[in-house]
């Protein structure tokens, strides 16, 4: 069943999670909304990448983690016995903190997705990297150079391929961990830009330190303190109006 407007893409309920015997997360339970933009923000440490990771399985690819409490998208269990992890991380793209194209072409970087997924068709791999470029607004910067190497970009220019990759596979999902926290300013306004237009498209969760980019940025902004959702609001009513102390105190800087 897929989301409606109404209705969340993702149900986060009494989530703990652990790393061997330390737990790390304490009872997480969020609503996440279709095509908006949620925003995960604390002190390092927190747990905000972790609680990240879990909408997609990545932790499990380290060794002794643990999940109690459900995961569910379009009101289905992703951490029941049996559930499909490759086709969960089809729907559920990730973007990571630095740039990390692979070294190929500009093309072959965009195209990999798709073509492990069995799209061979050189005029339908031709559509979806142009489609996936211009979508990550980056196709008339490369249109001419498709089979150069992709370590050729700028800082900037690698993040929005790696965006293009994530988008090539058609996910509904798209999450972000402080993906302009190794950019500069300019890349980072083009980041961000980039991230508001892709809402129309998809359910975007982004990981950012920078509280003035969660400002700027979501719909939605969730604020975690060691291990725990100390508050999940409105960003505007987050940050203007908080409900807790915990998060007036973090927002205006008396710890972080």
């Amino acid at each position: 069943m897929a989301a409606t407007a109404d209705s969340p893409k993702v149900q986060v309920q009494d989530v703990d999670f652990y790393y061997g015997q330390k737990q790390v997360l304490f009872g997480i339970s969020l609503d996440i909304l279709p095509q908006a933009i949620t925003a995960l923000i604390g002190p390092s440490g927190c747990g905000k990448s972790t609680f990240l990771r879990a909408l997609n399985r990545m932790n499990d690819l380290i060794p002794g983690t643990r999940l109690a409490g459900s995961v569910r998208i379009d009101d289905e269990d992703i951490y029941r016995n049996g559930y499909d992890v490759v086709t969960l991380r089809r729907k559920v793209g990730m973007v990571f903190q630095k740039p990390n194209p692979f070294p190929k072409s500009i093309f072959d970087n965009v195209a990999y997705g798709p073509r492990i997924h069995g799209i061979r068709n050189k005029d339908q791999l031709q559509e979806i990297v142009e489609a996936s470029l211009k979508a990550a607004a980056l196709w008339d910067v490369v249109r001419d150079r498709l089979n150069s190497s992709a370590l050729g970009l700028s800082g900037g220019e690698q993040q929005r391929l790696c965006i293009a990759r994530a988008l090539a596979v058609e996910p509904e999902i798209l999450l972000m961990d402080e993906p302009a926290s190794a950019l500069d300013p300019i890349a980072t306004a083009k980041i961000e830009e980039l991230v508001k237009e892709l809402r129309r498209s998809y359910t975007i969760v982004i990981v950012t330190h920078n509280m003035q980019q969660a400002a700027r940025v979501s719909d939605t902004t969730a604020f975690f303190h060691l291990g725990r959702l100390i508050e999940f609001d409105q960003t505007d009513k987050l940050f203007t109006r908080p409900a807790k102390k915990e998060t007036e105190d973090y927002i205006t800087g008396k710890f972080g």
